[in-house]
């Protein structure tokens, strides 16, 4: 059954829905490292390579998968909102057409573009082939990876986090079973690494639909919600199309990036590399922030309590800045001794140092913007968080990471600040974006009393 999260404290209904979805964030990112893990003690560098960057490619095509997910959980908590069980069948019904057209399309597409793409990532000759293997692999493995996502946007979007933790976690397990498998015992490469993850991801929407069917969630499906309803493919895609162009255009900027600090050596290529990682880690707290405002803020507006969604904002961005903080503080001392468990080699040290303690800072201005891009979602407006993120990255990231490279090319300290430059742009469009709805919102009410 629907889990209500419009009543009782606020703090802890975040509380009890944020932690198994942080769990599964990190099971998640935990999954493509255990394929470089394990490929790394059986093969050598053409095999890592060729997962590397078919894992690279894979992680850009998830984020837009995830995004567009977002659509049905914000609808269908909503629907949650409003008590409305018969409107939360129709959500299912037309959100299971649609990525299904997705998946299809998405893969036949995909498999005609596996050499482009490859080519496009620049690999490295010797490990070409064994990246279209695997990119071939994972590609045919899509309607996996859209039904696992879309299943888990219905439980989330029905107030249940618990469970999609305990479906990726199965996934992850099956994953790096089976990478020994195929890869220490039968040695298929790069190969084995895409067949793993298939067979896992597979496992997992089985388990999924086992559980979906045993809980009795209270969704009936009938034919008629299979039907293509105008109104609710427009509303999945305004809220879900924006985010997966935001989270696209995100690590579109992050590959810019990352050609920028190539550019300048291989050290500071290294540290780049390894504080990316660990800045990829730390931002599992605001992405989960972001996510579980939209779920529960949503269900505020179904339940027509929109001061209840307001306080489910303040009081997410309350957690999501404090933990920023006490990041962005930790690691100004802890730094060097930190990467220094990544090298040995005293310059990538030294680099990484500078760049991960300004780079640091982006964890607590970032997650106030996360904490209000979760808001605009659950109000449908997910073109905001769209529009600001695009803005910072253009006005500020790429540009500043480049202009940081031209004129201190001794360190990487100003480099750092690119992001946090951006991120303060966002809070700042943020803030007064909500203004402006707020004040909208209140003219409404003072309309509708007149």
């Amino acid at each position: 059954m629907p889990v209500n999260l419009t009543e009782g404290s606020v703090f802890k209904n975040i509380a009890v829905f944020s932690t198994p979805y942080f769990v599964a964030y990190f099971l998640q990112t935990l999954y493509g490292l255990a394929d470089l893990f394990v490929v790394g003690q059986f093969e050598g560098a053409e095999a890592i390579t060729a997962v590397a960057v078919g894992s690279q490619a894979m992680h850009f095509l998830t984020v837009i998968i995830v995004g567009l997910a977002m659509g049905t959980t914000v609808l269908t908590s909503r629907a949650v909102g409003a008590g409305n069980l018969r409107s939360i069948s129709r959500i299912t019904g037309n959100t299971i057409v649609l990525f299904s057209l997705f998946a299809v399309i998405s893969t036949a597409v995909l498999l005609l573009l596996c050499g482009p793409i490859v080519s496009l990532l620049k690999t490295p000759a010797e490990a070409v082939d064994g990246t279209v293997r695997y990119l071939q692999i994972c590609f045919a493995g899509i309607p996996f990876i859209v039904a696992y996502n879309l299943i888990a946007a219905i439980f989330r979007g029905m107030g249940d986090s618990k469970h999609p933790m305990y479906f990726i976690a199965v996934a992850c397990v099956l994953n790096i079973i089976l990478d020994y498998v195929f890869m220490g015992g039968m040695r298929l490469g790069a190969a084995g690494a895409a067949l793993a993850t298939v067979l896992a991801q597979s496992m997992s929407v089985l388990v999924s639909l086992f559980a979906a069917k045993k809980l009795h969630l209270g969704v009936k499906l009938c034919r008629r919600d299979f039907r293509p309803h105008k109104a609710l493919f427009k509303g999945l895609l305004n809220i879900g199309a924006p985010i997966a162009a935001q989270d696209g255009f995100i690590q579109v900027s992050f590959l810019f990036i990352t050609m920028i600090a190539n550019s300048r050596g291989v050290e500071i290529a290294a540290a780049v590399g390894i504080v990316e990682k660990i800045i990829t880690f730390l931002f599992l707290v605001p992405s989960t922030i972001l996510s579980t405002i939209s779920a529960i803020a949503a269900q505020d507006m179904g339940a027509e309590k929109p001061e209840q969604a307001k306080k489910t904002l303040w009081t997410g961005t309350a957690i999501a800045a404090g933990i920023g903080l006490f990041f962005a503080v930790i690691f100004q001392p802890f730094s060097e001794p930190f990467l220094a468990l990544f090298s040995s080699d005293a310059s990538v040290v030294r680099f990484g140092t500078e760049y991960l303690r300004t780079y640091v800072i982006d964890c607590l201005v970032a997650g106030i913007h996360f904490c209000f891009s979760g808001y605009f979602c659950a109000c449908g407006l997910s073109i905001l968080s769209f529009v600001h993120n695009a803005l910072s990255i253009v006005l500020f990231r790429i540009p500043g990471t480049g202009l940081a490279a031209k004129y201190f090319p001794d360190t990487l300290t100003p480099m750092g600040l690119a992001a946090p430059a951006g991120s303060l742009f966002s809070v700042l469009f943020c803030f007064f974006a909500y203004w402006i709805l707020q004040k909208s919102l209140l003219l409404q009410k003072d309309s509708a009393r007149a």
